[in-house]
């Protein structure tokens, strides 16, 4: 194990100072060289350092289109996808008429969805992934990435959906019927193709039903007049649902409750 630490160490310590000699020449087209060198071998550190070096040398020069190019992807190769992000978009800007600007275009889109994280965090790079994706179809539709720019919308749609409906099941977890309630309603008319459509409506009755019993007296008949007008919608819209037996206990429950309330209420007035 030390043997092999120490060899790894040496090969380290050998690219570094064959590195820091080609950075310290003075010509410029022997850097290029090397730094192309480095690409092909996807040492994307090293290539990146010499690109960067030599680009004052070829700035407005033909070689400088494939050099920003390469450098651009250097960063993207590394992860460091906000940093690819920019350099793609100034890529475009310089060369928007380039043979590699559908490409760019593409991976500028694919660097932002490289960045969505987990559902439970923040998702703004989520949402500027769909943007970005559906721009880059609205620009190019002929292109034979649409079919995976659409694939990765889909993606990022799902993902905010998850987040969404995480949000609306913590208000239920917590008791915040209403809010729960409000929430899952948002939910179902973001997302209404959801395969998870059903199991959204079905929390909005149950939310507005424990809201309703959790009511003061003289709010109940209104609030389980709701459930059972979440219901009858329910059953409207999903009448092969696999979930109509559960709908129909909270319609019962709700419609029992009524005559209940509604009696009480009558009682206190007259």
């Amino acid at each position: 194990m030390k043997f092999s630490a120490l060899f790894f160490f040496c090969i380290l310590l050998v690219s570094c100072n064959g590195i820091n000699k080609v950075l310290k020449s003075k010509d410029p087209q022997y850097k290029l060289k090397m730094a192309e060198q480095y690409y092909a071998k996807k040492k994307y550190n090293y290539a990146q350092q010499l690109y960067e070096d030599v680009m004052p040398n070829f700035r407005g020069g033909p070689e400088f289109e494939d050099i920003y190019y390469k450098y651009a992807y250097c960063a993207y190769y590394q992860k460091d996808y906000l940093n690819a992000e920019n350099l793609f978009k100034t890529f475009l800007e310089i060369y928007p008429n380039s043979t590699r600007a559908e490409e760019v275009d593409y991976m500028r889109a694919y660097s932002f969805y490289k960045q969505s994280p987990k559902p439970e965090l923040d998702q703004t790079n989520t949402i500027k992934t769909i943007g970005m994706m559906q721009t880059f179809i609205n620009t190019h539709p002929g292109s034979p990435r649409n079919k995976e720019a659409t694939e990765i919308i889909d993606i990022s749609r799902n993902k905010l959906e998850v987040k969404d409906a995480g949000s609306a099941k913590l208000y239920y977890d917590l008791g915040q019927y209403r809010a729960a309630a409000v929430t899952y309603t948002s939910v179902l008319n973001g997302y209404p193709e959801s395969g998870n459509a059903e199991e959204y409506k079905l929390m909005i009755i149950k939310s507005y039903f424990r809201y309703a019993e959790l009511s003061v007296e003289e709010k109940k008949v209104e609030r389980f007049e709701k459930v059972i007008e979440e219901c009858n919608d329910f059953k409207d819209r999903f009448p092969q649902s696999q979930l109509a037996k559960e709908v129909t206990d909270y319609l019962n429950q709700s419609q029992n409750n009524l005559k209940i309330y509604s009696n009480e209420s009558v009682k206190k007035t007259t």
